[in-house]
């Protein structure tokens, strides 16, 4: 099969590798019809790569039609089911699943590296999975994870963002605990910021500022009833959060940046550094020593009323991070972190993207769908956000 590859930094190709297989009695294997490009993907792309080995098949968001199953997954799928993949690989009956926290599922556990749950295409750190770029996919714990949804005739896109996408919005939304009627501000506006301000608006808050410094991303956020505030334009954008919120701050906060965030010139040289030392030297510098930029969380911290809750959606990787702890404690601020338990929350997201209305916009994100071949000129283009890209969908089919 033919499958998108990591082979150095900054440096993916389409290559011809072996088809999955069924290997374990609850494994599936899926024709992939749709597959996205995350932002996460983008820290394999530039800064995580000492984690990987050439060849690493990447990819965490796909769907598509269910080709093998495993005697232990044939009870719930058949082959022909139209599935969503979730990006976490999860049991569904173990001591955290069991408690809505399937990112710490102990049966996919990566132990080794002292990790939560395993994930698609996410290096060695999580597994070592094969991810979903590529034309077939093996997906473990099948007799859970893949959500089964309608073969409706309608496009991939109404479905593929419950892989990622909705669930780590919807999760971020959840728990910035924003109260009936309030401002939530969300800095970023890619496409987990995208579909947490809609949904943040969909589940009762009365006004949702959005802030990036991307035209195309400020436009889109537009068309759906954000505030938009362009950070590119202002030099303190905590003071023009108040400045909207009767002095205050909002309400919740929800940080949809991370570690790719503009910021500190001192920070990105340390994370691109890392990136170029030796496996062997760059790794023990990561897990001990790495940095991340941080504006985009201080923005966030900053923009918060006293009181508030900030949810930190975005993904970071650093070590020793400063943190300003004591304008967190002296302003009694709530902090919630995590990866997306994408299985705790599709159940109540199904039924908005099977909706004819789409409430949540969910048409209204992709704006490049291109073969899988193309695969690596659109990350390129992704991680410059040129030609007004801000989702990606990669067709293994055309």
């Amino acid at each position: 099969m033919r499958a998108l590859t990591w082979q150095g930094r900054e440096k993916v190709t389409v290559e011809t590798v072996p088809d999955p297989r069924v290997q374990e009695p609850t494994d599936a294997v899926i024709r992939v019809t749709s597959t996205a490009i995350c932002g996460s993907d983008l820290h394999l792309y530039g800064v995580l790569g000492p984690y990987l080995r050439p060849g690493d098949v990447l990819g965490h968001e796909a769907m598509g039609v269910v080709e093998e199953v495993g005697p232990e997954a044939a009870g719930r799928l058949k082959v022909g089911d139209r599935v969503v993949v979730p990006f976490g690989i999860a049991c569904g009956t173990c001591f955290f699943c069991t408690r809505g926290l399937q990112s710490q599922c102990e049966t996919t556990q990566v132990r080794a590296q002292g990790k939560g749950a395993a994930l698609f295409g996410y290096t060695e750190l999580y597994g070592s999975v094969p991810g979903g770029q590529a034309e077939y996919l093996r997906v473990p714990q099948a007799q859970y994870g893949p959500v089964v949804v309608p073969d409706d005739g309608r496009p991939d896109e109404t479905y593929l963002y419950l892989s990622d996408v909705l669930p780590t919005a919807w999760q971020a939304v959840a728990y910035a605990d924003v109260p009936p009627g309030g401002t939530v501000a969300v800095v970023g506006l890619g496409p987990i910021g995208q579909m947490a301000a809609r949904i943040a608006l969909h589940r009762g808050a009365g006004r949702v500022i959005g802030i990036d410094m991307v035209p195309e991303r400020l436009a889109m956020a537009a068309r759906h009833g954000v505030d938009v505030l362009d950070s590119s334009a202002t030099g303190d954008v905590p003071a023009v959060v108040r400045d909207r919120t009767q002095g205050r701050g909002a309400d919740a906060v929800i940080e949809a940046v991370g570690m790719e965030a503009h910021g500190s010139p001192v920070f990105q040289l340390a994370q691109r550094s890392a990136g170029l030392l030796p496996d062997a030297l760059a790794k023990p510098f990561i897990e001990k020593a790495g940095v991340d930029r941080m504006a985009a969380l201080q923005t966030a911290l900053g923009a918060a009323r006293r009181g508030a809750t900030v949810s930190v959606v975005g993904v970071y990787g650093g070590a020793i991070d400063p943190f300003p702890m004591m304008d967190v404690f002296d302003r009694q601020l709530t902090v919630r972190f995590g990866q997306a338990n994408v299985r705790r929350w599709t159940d109540e997201i199904l039924p908005l993207v099977t909706d004819d209305a789409d409430p949540l916009g969910v048409l209204d994100l992709r704006t490049h769908r291109v073969p899988l071949e193309r695969g690596p000129e659109l990350y390129d283009t992704f991680q410059r956000k040129t030609d007004g890209c801000i989702k990606v969908v990669l067709d293994p089919a055309a």
